[in-house]
């Protein structure tokens, strides 16, 4: 035994009572009380299940169905709150990749077009460059150069020469 408990115990003795029956009536009064409010749960639960419904009366039965419907109710709402709410965040989430899907694709169509502006840039540079033999000849098609892969490539085109009328017929000798 600890000393303060030795020293309660003769505290007792001397006075002749006991410190802690009071509070332990007080605990067991507590205890019965907590099982009473036990019972009454699982018994209505129970009730809620469908089971022990033969003791209740109609009033009874009645404030049961109300109950009951008061919290289908209220489970009903929360479900649709959350499913209202669910169907907002999703909304948002559709706007917001829609919102990226057409900045994405205005940025391909502006890469494209500044493609198209470069490689027309480039073709006109070339056109003025003679160092690729693009040269506009009023349909003298003669002689064309072309510069291929950085060899330098001679091509003539020589049409076919007019034919000539036949000579003239030899006077009739006489």
């Amino acid at each position: 035994m600890t000393r303060t408990k030795k020293i309660y115990d003769q505290y007792q003795k001397a006075l002749g009572t006991d410190l802690w029956s009071a509070q332990y009536e007080k605990m067991q009064e507590q205890l019965r009380k907590l099982k009473d409010i036990n019972h009454m749960l699982k018994k209505e639960i129970r009730q809620r299940i469908g089971e022990d419904l033969n003791e209740l009366s109609i009033d009874h039965l009645r404030d049961l169905e109300q109950n009951m419907s008061e919290a289908l109710n209220g489970v009903r709402g929360r479900k649709y709150h959350v499913i209202k709410t669910q169907i907002d965040i999703y909304k948002k989430k559709v706007r917001s990749l829609e919102e990226r899907q057409g900045n994405l694709w205005m940025e391909y169509v502006r890469s494209l077009e500044e493609r198209h502006r470069n490689l027309w840039m480039e073709y006109e540079a070339r056109l003025e460059d003679p160092q690729y033999g693009l040269v506009d000849s009023e349909g003298d098609y003669e002689s064309a150069a072309a510069l291929v892969n950085g060899v330098s490539n001679l091509y003539i085109c020589i049409p076919p020469a007019p034919r000539a009328a036949p000579p003239p017929a030899p006077p009739p000798a006489s």
